[in-house]
């Protein structure tokens, strides 16, 4: 093991399952030998039985694609307004001066501040939700995409003027080809956070979704339930973050050599 060595893609699929093998051990330990309350945490078998009744039963499958509807109905509503305006500050230093002050000022101010203000504008309703996810991922997405056009090899770009191209021939064929690799890697983590926004506007003045059900089962002291749907986020994220890996390799297979 050396630093920065890439490892074998059958070697790092068995070190990924380990842990996961390694977490459920020491879980059922635990629980099972009687180091922590089932009140506090319950055991792994108990939590299956329940997320079983969970999905057969109480209807959480509906709970599950509400949850996945908003956060993508969110995060795709926040990357096509981001994406523009995060490449046109990159390109273009003027808009950059202008937008990034604000920009950099509201992506510190936490999603969850804005609910009590957006459940008095839009309501209780999927517009609430949206926004809440909106507002978490847009402002990060519009700087890390600005950082990202704007680090375009200069080279490059001094080439391309060089061959004759224009400014909007030079966006269009080296700052967003360039860039886009790093785009989809910056569109992929931050769908990871769009899961905590979502979530969190779920636990307050919702009748469905994920972040509901965990609510419900937190007045029921049913940890078996809390930690069933901490688990399907987790499986749902871990889905998805493949799927983009495997979309990025698709598409630019380029930017994966020497990973």
């Amino acid at each position: 093991m050396k630093p920065l060595q890439p490892v074998a893609p059958g070697t790092r699929i068995a070190l990924g399952v380990s842990f996961f093998v390694l977490f459920v051990t020491v879980w059922a330990a635990a629980t099972f030998g009687g180091f922590v309350e089932p009140l506090f945490l319950a055991d792994p078998v108990k939590m299956l039985r329940s997320g079983w009744t969970l999905l057969t039963e109480m209807g959480f499958a509906h709970d599950i694609g509400m949850t996945v509807w908003r956060v993508v109905g969110g995060f795709v509503i926040a990357a096509l307004i981001a994406l523009p305006l995060g490449v046109a500050m990159g390109a273009y230093k003027p808009i950059e001066a202008f937008f990034e002050p604000f920009v950099s000022f509201a992506r510190y101010l936490p999603a969850s501040a804005f609910i009590p203000l957006l459940i008095l504008w839009a309501g209780i309703g999927e517009a609430q939700k949206l926004a809440v996810i909106f507002i978490g991922s847009f402002f990060q997405l519009v700087l890390m995409i600005a950082v990202t056009v704007g680090n375009t090899r200069r080279d490059l770009v001094e080439a391309a003027y060089t061959l004759g191209v224009k400014d909007t021939g030079l966006i269009r064929r080296v700052l967003i080809p360039g860039a886009a690799p790093e785009i989809a890697e910056t569109l992929r983590m931050v769908l990871g956070w769009a899961w905590t926004y979502v979530i969190v506007a779920e636990l307050i003045g919702a009748s469905s979704g994920i972040g509901h059900m965990i609510t419900d089962s937190q007045a029921l002291l049913a940890t078996d339930q809390i930690i069933f749907g901490i688990i399907v986020i987790g499986l749902i994220g871990l889905v998805s973050d493949f799927a983009f890996k495997w979309a990025n390799r698709r598409l630019f297979p380029w930017a994966q050599l020497g990973r």
